[in-house]
């Protein structure tokens, strides 16, 4: 896609009086010379296959080094059994976010959205809502071009790896684009679904990467939450008609820079941050003994 800009895509949809969805799905048909049903149809793939992710969820799995496994399960239990403090959707999505940001760890298939490290943030707050009746699949994939939009733009401007931002550009990216797809699916404007975006991505400046042993588990998965539960806070203040003060594309930009200056131990190296503590370290040794 060639949107260069967030504004590109409002202005697009300004001009053709056609919501921001659409704006994407067209471009989407121009950049890859496909027709709406091949275009449609390849955005019903990456549906299914997170929907299948989240329905054969293992909890008995734990991934090759254990350090991640179960933790989805154990917040089902929790909701089951107990009355959470956010409340059951809220726990529902950080359940759904646990479970396949273990699932990417566990080896399973996922869609890296907009990354693998990513790949819980928009699945946790899409399938809790089609789940419980509140959205169609036709609707889960309009708001899919929400996220693949702001996405590419996010591309664009600036950097969706954390080896290059660090994990604002993951989780960050992520929770951007889930907050997007929340403001559209609720009903919220064009100018909204970008607003929102603006406010989850700035709530994230500055995440390091700094995954323990070089692998993407602690404290990756668990940062998928965090992702997913900000782009709910973040799409409530977008639909309550909150504007961020600095301009959506100007908060990419300012992550660009930010990511730019960040300290490479601090970018997907695995040498600074939590990667660098005692505990972290033993673990490194223990995995490294073993591999030898």
């Amino acid at each position: 896609m060639s949107f260069q800009a967030l504004e590109d895509i409002l202005t697009v949809c300004d001009e053709e009086k056609i919501l921001f969805w659409e704006a994407v799905l067209r471009e989407d048909m121009n950049d890859r010379l496909v027709s709406r049903e091949d275009s449609i149809s390849k955005m019903k793939e990456m549906w299914y296959a997170m929907f299948h992710a989240s329905r054969h969820y293992d909890a008995s799995l734990k991934s090759s080094s254990g350090l991640v496994g179960g933790t989805g399960g154990q917040m089902d239990l929790y909701r089951q059994r107990e009355e959470p403090i956010c409340g059951d959707f809220v726990a529902e999505v950080m359940a759904e976010a646990l479970k396949m940001g273990e699932s990417n760890a566990c080896m399973k298939r996922i869609v890296a959205a907009p990354t693998a490290g990513a790949c819980g943030v928009i699945p946790a707050v899409l399938v809790p809502l089609y789940k419980r009746g509140q959205v169609t699949e036709e609707q889960v994939i309009e708001a899919l071009y929400v996220t693949a939009g702001i996405g590419q733009v996010i591309a664009e401007r600036a950097f969706i790896a954390g080896a290059t931002g660090g994990c604002q550009a993951e989780i960050g990216s992520a929770s951007s684009m889930a907050a997007g797809a929340l403001v559209y699916l609720k009903g919220g404007s064009n100018a909204a679904i970008a607003q929102g975006s603006a406010m989850a991505l700035k709530n994230l400046l500055g995440l390091v990467c700094d995954p323990v042993a070089g692998l993407v588990e602690v404290p990756c998965v668990k940062r998928n939450v965090i992702g997913a539960v900000n782009a709910l806070s973040s799409a409530d203040m977008a639909l309550a008609g909150i504007e961020s003060r600095i301009p959506p594309d100007q908060v990419i930009d300012a992550m660009k820079e930010i990511g730019t200056k960040m300290h490479v131990s601090l970018r997907e190296t695995g040498e600074g941050g939590v990667a660098n503590t005692p505990t972290a370290q033993l673990v490194r040794e223990r995995l490294e003994k073993n591999g030898d």
